[in-house]
């Protein structure tokens, strides 16, 4: 198995920041906020990191914005300031913010481009979702657009926009029509990539910025392995 590289102080990948708003390439692995397991939440690596750079005193102020799944690779904003975290949380929750994701699937989709519309429903005790294709009990509807933007020699690389954010929605609507991502063992892919990782990537970020109202235009680089690279 490949060593993880996580995220410290030393080697975090910034992508943007200014007074009030950090941007960060999360690697495979990082958790974003304090979980169960104990491990170092990537929360706490970048106030480190403020920390260090800037001789703060005392506590860094940080707000998580929005999260990835562990496994997953790619951009993830934090607000340095009080005066930026709910208008942050007001861009996403207004659906202002534009993600894009790059993920790679061994099955290609029969359709090259198209939108996938599911109602979810999240079990809490195994921490998995499972696809529906009608409103039943308890789910909430997940639409997403996808197109295929490259085959390459076993896989293809497909690009997403969500149009709602819920639970691994990705990675099981995906999975939904017969294109799990690659090492994604959870919802169906035969086995595990060697970092642990699944081939899941925020690629980019668009928005305005909450304070100075210019618009802000992020891409987070590819993790480094021989498929991403093929991506490129």
């Amino acid at each position: 198995m490949t060593e993880k590289i996580h995220s410290n102080k030393n080697n975090l990948q910034v992508l943007y920041e200014d007074n009030h708003i950090i941007i960060v390439n999360k690697r495979a692995g990082d958790i974003v906020q304090g979980d169960k397991t104990g491990d170092k939440p990537l929360s706490d690596v970048v106030k480190a990191y403020i920390k260090d750079k800037y001789n703060k005193p005392g506590n860094v102020y940080l707000g998580v914005v929005h999260r990835l799944d562990r496994p997953t690779t790619g951009i993830v904003m934090f607000s340095k300031t009080s005066k930026a975290l709910p208008r942050l949380n007001k861009l996403f929750s207004e659906k202002k913010a534009n993600k894009t994701y790059w993920a790679i699937v061994k099955q290609a989709p029969e359709v090259l481009q198209g939108t996938l519309i599911n109602w979810l429903k999240k079990n809490p005790k195994n921490n998995k979702s499972t696809a529906y294709n009608k409103d039943i009990k308890d789910t909430k509807k997940a639409i997403l657009h996808y197109k295929t933007l490259k085959a390459l020699d076993n896989y293809t690389l497909l690009e997403i926009e969500l149009e709602t954010g819920r639970h691994h929605q990705i990675r099981v609507q995906l999975a939904s029509i017969g294109s799990p991502i690659k090492g994604d063992l959870k919802y169906g892919f035969d086995r595990s990539n060697k970092d642990a990782s699944i081939s899941l990537h925020a690629r980019r970020l668009q928005f305005t910025h909450p304070v100075s109202h210019e618009p802000i235009d992020v891409t987070a680089p590819l993790p480094d392995d021989s498929i991403w690279n093929a991506c490129e």
